[in-house]
This record gives structure tokens, sequence and C-alpha cells, in this order.
């Protein structure tokens, strides 16, 4: 049972969520909080697995909030709700350590399944906010294609269309499928371009990909 708790000022949106996430048997809607303040009494004493977190509240907002609750021992994996308009925020998220990413408007099957995502360990980013993020890390200029595809000349074929993949956007679910592999072996193509690479982001890899001109 994944232990869910949603954070968000609006109580539309937390009503939609919940009817969207409450009918599935392995997710357990542990609580709720409008704003980050509360939000930190909540996840303390309910110690949820994934926090769905709004970036923009009153009192205390999403990125605080993230940074703080990142802070604690054993702290819950928080997936962070967003719109199109918040490219800069969700750069900020992810620097202080989001799990994942998933815009607020995302069809249920997708939001139920990034939670459960997140909870198994694998980063999130659907592929709409990918290409935000990317093109805002960026700052829009043309792909840097010498630097970064001697970067990935490290990476084998098959390591190549994983990384491809990620950027893309895909779960380790959706890579496998599209590839025609086992997960296990997604991740343990994840696994190696991290090293190779020398990072531990999925939104890094994605860069190096877009810089390359491989999308």
């Amino acid at each position: 049972m994944i232990r869910v708790v949603i954070v968000d000022d609006d109580p539309m949106v937390r009503t939609g969520l919940r009817l969207i996430l409450g009918g599935e048997p392995d997710l357990d809607l542990a609580g709720e909080a409008g704003d980050g303040k509360q939000a930190m009494d909540v996840i303390r004493d309910l110690r949820p697995d994934v926090v769905l977190m709004d970036i923009r509240m009153p009192e205390q907002d999403g990125l605080v909030t993230t940074e703080l609750l990142l802070s604690r021992p054993a702290p819950p994996r928080i997936l962070v709700l967003t719109t199109f308009d918040a490219d800069d925020l969700v750069l900020r998220a992810l620097r202080l350590g989001a799990h994942g990413f998933l815009l607020k408007d995302a069809p249920p099957p997708k939001m139920i399944e990034a939670v459960r995502a997140v909870a198994r360990g694998e980063p999130v980013l659907s592929p709409s906010v990918a290409r935000q993020v990317i093109a805002a890390a960026t700052g829009g200029h043309e792909p840097r294609r010498p630097r970064a595809l001697a970067e990935l000349a490290v990476l084998t074929e098959r390591e190549r269309e994983v990384a491809i993949e990620v950027a893309r956007g895909g779960s380790n679910a959706d890579i496998a499928a599209s590839l025609s592999v086992s997960v296990a072996t997604v991740k343990a193509n994840i696994t190696r371009i991290f090293a190779k690479l020398g990072t531990d982001n999925r939104v890094h890899v994605a860069m190096k990909v877009r810089d390359a001109g491989l999308l």
C-alpha cells in the first residue's frame, strides 16, 4: 500500500485528485493540506510514501516545503504538480531534489502510474514538462552538438536508445515497452548511463540528448 498526501491550496484540485487516486486498491490517501505550513505537520504525523506537491501556495510555497521535507531523515518522495507557466519553478524544484513532475491536467492513468513509479523510486517527468524544462535550462540556444555528442559517445547503442527514450519523458515501463526489453534491463541501462555521464538525474541525461540533436 502506497500512502499518499495531497498538498494544494485549491480545494477543487484536491477533490479531483482524491477522485482519481481514491479508487486504486494500492493507493491509500492518508491526508491532505492546503498550504506548505500545514503540510509539514500533516506529513510529519502521517509519514506518507509520496507527496503530491503544488508549487504555488500561500503561507509557504511548494519549493520551501519541498526543501524542508527533503532535509528531514527518511523523507517522502515528492511528486510536484505543475502547469505550463511554471518552467523556472520546476527547474528550482529539480535542483532541490524533487522526484517527479506532473502536469495538473495529466490524464488520470498517467497520474496514477506516476504516483506508483515515484513510490518505486523511479523519477517521473512527463514529456511535455520535460520539453519545457530542457528548453528553459538550455536557454533556448541551438544544441551544442560537438560537446554533447562526444559525451554521449561513451554509451553503447542500447544505452543511447534508452537515453533518447528518457529524454522523451518515458517511465521505465514505457521505455521497456518501446524497446521490447524488460524493465530490469532498462533500469540496468539507466544505471550505466548515469555512471558514464557522471549524473544521477534523468533531466540531465535529457539535456545531453537534446544538445546532441538526437530528439
